[in-house]
């Protein structure tokens, strides 16, 4: 399972002072120093943290580094006068992987998939807008979907189940309800695999929730970013990527 770190927190608290403190690109070196798999942001249209400017510098950290670089974004938010539409982010960049949500342009986090509805003619043609180099495209499902077999159609190489409701199961600590979490976890894995996506998942997931989504099959990549920082106000930033980076490995 591989280990992609979302900093977009450490953007937030760094544009919430209008300043450069703390660095994005020192977190995100230290991030890879210390044997993360790769990098995930989410610029959203308002700017609130991850900006332009911080795509360009993932991008040439990772290609440097030979290490993943994931963007997410809805791929219908469209260009303003301080953003350049996802879809033209995506393009003026080479992102190894692009993870598509369902989010409103003012939406604080990513809390819910794209419904096989969405899913149409129209979707399938934004997603060809994408460059050919960015051959790996990625939606973020919640964990009842089922219909995989039109993914292939569409050009979708691998989906992210939301794992929001996982982690509050978890966090409940009922037995019969934990094992009914990670069937439906399970299931979600079986069918993609059925149908060669590959997995990722993300959203609330920690230190004490992932042993838990471990045991529900070959996933193939969690990204986490506001849980990390929570930790590192705990146990420090060097410390708790460890830890991540024991609890994802071993």
């Amino acid at each position: 399972m591989n280990f992609s770190i979302n900093l977009n927190k450490i953007a937030l608290l760094r544009d919430s002072r209008g300043s450069d403190n703390p660095s994005i690109k020192d977190y995100a070196l230290q991030s890879i120093d210390l044997g993360v798999d790769g990098l995930t942001l989410h610029p959203r249209p308002d700017l609130r943290h991850a900006k332009p400017s911080d795509i360009s510098m993932f991008d040439e950290i990772c290609l440097k580094t030979n290490k993943e670089f994931n963007i997410e974004g809805n791929l219908f938010s469209a260009s303003s006068k301080i953003y350049p539409g996802f879809i033209s982010l995506v393009n003026d960049h080479n992102p190894h992987q692009v993870t598509l949500v369902p989010d409103a342009d003012g939406q604080i986090t990513s809390d819910h998939g794209w419904k096989i509805e969405q899913l149409d003619s129209i979707f399938k043609s934004e997603v060809s807008k994408f460059k050919k180099n960015i051959n790996h495209v990625s939606i973020f499902i919640d964990d009842d979907f089922s219909n995989f077999d039109k993914l292939n159609e569409i050009g979708i190489n691998s989906v992210e189940i939301y794992t929001g409701p996982f982690a509050e199961v978890i966090k409940d600590g009922k037995k019969h309800e934990i094992h009914s979490a990670q069937n439906k976890i399970s299931k979600i894995v079986e069918s993609a695999k059925l149908n060669n996506l590959k997995v990722n998942a993300g959203h609330d997931l920690n230190l004490d929730n992932l042993p838990y989504l471990k045991e529900c099959g070959n996933i193939d990549e969690v990204s986490i970013g506001h849980a990390i920082i929570v930790d590192s106000l705990k146990y420090g930033f060097k410390d708790t990527i460890n830890m991540y980076i024991e609890t994802i490995k071993k």
